[in-house]
């Protein structure tokens, strides 16, 4: 789609918003209701472009992104009615008699910028949220999963108005193309380096932005966790989806003492989850092109894996790889992995090992195993990190109750349900201050008789 095409869309989408098309509560619901039942009928359709773009089987495209989507639609159905209404809050005494309230109000014309490692989830989840607060929405899905891109274009051009909602395919052309033209608001979701120009483009219009990011996000074992569930948790968030997932736990980090004990639990688990020879399970997914599947390859020692390493070029598949006796010096530990190679560094305090953590930069998600919650406690009030959890891994995203984002290096923002609603909206603060009385002693000429009055009401 060239230049003149997108300027086009983007003005057609400020003329509908400006209209006053989006507004009405009835009409929200009304879309969100349309994408739930055009999911559930082209349902087989979604699935099988997850399948081709990374290898994702239905179970697991239905668990971690259609159904996520679908519950994150049913829960704004029910709640716009009342993330919607005006918001009344205490007036100051000076400003009798009047009343203060917030009103929630879509920012306009937003573009929404999404990531191939789950595809249609991190897609369709800021839009639904977009949607509900009344906005419209320019979406870019991300040209490495065009299966599932194609598959979101057809559907949102086939039942909505593009007006409302569109969707343009391509790849960094269209990416540039689109960051020059003015939005209310920019949702993005992908890598550090892509954020930071995101974040450059939007400037020249002094455009808010959202961006989910990532980072390494570390995965604390503490000498009192329970080591057989640990083991088996950690091997489900760390190779779901092939480790393409921004909230994988990035490195285990264990107390020396309980080191050898996890990762003999974790070997099994691995056998018990992908089988004896995983790169044949049909439920085992792949990397998402050969650029990635070559860069994981490099971060791999071959010196100290202790388990997996095989890989198959031709299906872009690499084996769950477990990597004992690593440091922060190693390559594998200079960038966000994203993808199935688990590192396992060992710590013989708690203290030094928070205190490690707090020395890089701020991770999307912290994880940390233990029966002690004094530990556990400590950690997560001590660290910087955007969600996680005590112990399990990656569900805290599995919920419209609480928002999701990161901070510093892993982001700024949050979205999904309330937090979701907030993002796309802006309170606007207003004072309906009435008739009936107009105190004097604002105005000019100032009298000192009403001095103490002021002083009173002021304090």
């Amino acid at each position: 789609m060239n230049e003149t095409e997108i300027q086009q869309i983007v003005q057609q989408q400020r003329q509908f918003f400006q209209s006053g098309a989006t507004l009405p509560i009835d009409k929200r619901i009304y879309i969100l209701k349309k994408m739930r039942a055009v999911f559930a009928i082209q349902e087989e359709e979604i699935l099988n472009a997850l399948k081709k773009d990374l290898g994702k089987s239905n179970m697991e495209s239905y668990m971690c992104e259609i159904g996520l989507v679908l519950s994150e639609i049913t829960y704004m159905i029910k709640h716009i009615p009342r993330f919607s209404k005006e918001k009344r809050v205490p007036t100051p005494l000076a400003q009798f008699h009047s009343r203060s309230f917030q009103k929630p109000s879509p920012y306009g014309v937003t573009l929404i910028m999404s990531p191939w490692n789950y595809p249609f989830l991190l897609t369709m989840d800021p839009l639904v949220d977009a949607i509900a607060a009344g906005n419209t929405a320019v979406v870019k899905p991300s040209a490495y999963s065009p299966a599932t891109s194609q598959v979101i274009q057809t559907l949102m051009s086939q039942f909505f108005d593009p007006a409302h909602i569109s969707v343009i395919t391509g790849g960094r052309a269209e990416n540039a193309c689109l960051l020059q033209q003015h939005f209310d608001y920019i949702f993005f979701t992908g890598s550090q380096s892509v954020g930071k120009d995101v974040m450059r483009q939007a400037a020249a219009h002094l455009t808010p932005v959202t961006l989910e990011l990532g980072g390494k996000s570390p995965c604390v074992v503490e000498e009192t966790a329970n080591l057989k569930l640990a083991a088996k948790r950690i091997v489900f968030g760390k190779y779901l989806n092939c480790g393409q997932t921004c909230v994988a736990p990035d490195y285990i980090y264990c107390h020396r003492s309980v080191k050898d004990a996890l990762l003999s639990e974790i070997k099994k688990q691995v056998r018990l989850q992908y089988g004896e020879c995983p790169l044949s399970n049909p439920d085992y997914g792949k990397i998402i092109n050969e650029k990635h599947f070559h860069r994981l390859l490099g971060l791999i020692d071959e010196k100290k894996v202790v388990l997996g390493g095989g890989s198959n070029p031709e299906s872009l598949q690499i084996e769950p790889t477990v990597l004992d006796h690593v440091t922060f010096d190693d390559a594998i530990m200079q960038e966000e992995i994203f993808g199935p190679l688990m590192p396992i560094l060992t710590y013989e305090n708690f203290d030094e090992a928070i205190a490690k953590i707090n020395s890089m930069e701020h991770p999307l998600a912290l994880y940390i195993f233990t029966s002690n919650k004094a530990a556990a406690k400590k950690i997560t009030a001590s660290c910087g990190f955007g969600g996680g959890c005590i112990n399990d891994t990656i569900i805290h995203l599995a919920t419209s109750s609480m928002g999701f984002g990161g901070f510093g290096e892993s982001g700024m923002g949050s979205y999904h349900g309330k937090e979701g609603f907030d993002t796309f909206s802006h309170y606007k603060s207003i004072v309906d201050k009435k008739t009936w009385l107009d105190l004097p002693m604002r105005y000019q000429p100032y009298q000192e008789k009403y001095g103490k009055m002021i002083r009173s009401f002021l304090k």
